[in-house]
């Protein structure tokens, strides 16, 4: 059984940071992409970021130059550094990995971010 735990959520002020992480365990070896989705109340999920096995990312144009993901192949783990937070940035955050063995997608429960002052 493959489980994603996100963590680092939380309530932050307009202009802060937070780090989210996302990390994988049980039966899921050979990931290949990961990635970090969105949803706000009322509106469709969307992704935030992504990155491949070797390190390429992309982002939202809506969080570029904002927001860093990065991942750990070693630990199963990926990352968000999220800065200069703002209240649009509301959301929980969800983490995807692509198994590609299986070509399985695996999706994190979420964890919710709110930028509020």
């Amino acid at each position: 059984q493959v489980q994603l735990v996100e963590s680092g959520g939380g309530l932050v002020q307009p202009g802060g940071s937070l780090r989210l992480s996302c990390a994988a365990s049980g039966s899921i070896f050979s990931i290949n992409d990961m990635g970090w989705y969105r949803q706000a109340p009322g509106k469709q999920r969307e992704l935030v970021a992504g990155i491949t096995r070797g390190g390429s990312t992309n982002y939202a144009d809506s969080v570029k130059g904002r927001f860093s993901i990065s991942r750990d192949n070693a630990k199963k783990t990926v990352y968000l550094q999220m800065n200069s937070l703002k209240p649009e940035d509301t959301a929980v955050y969800l983490c995807k990995m692509f198994e590609l063995t299986t070509r399985t997608d695996y999706w994190g429960q979420g964890t919710q971010v709110t930028v509020s002052s």
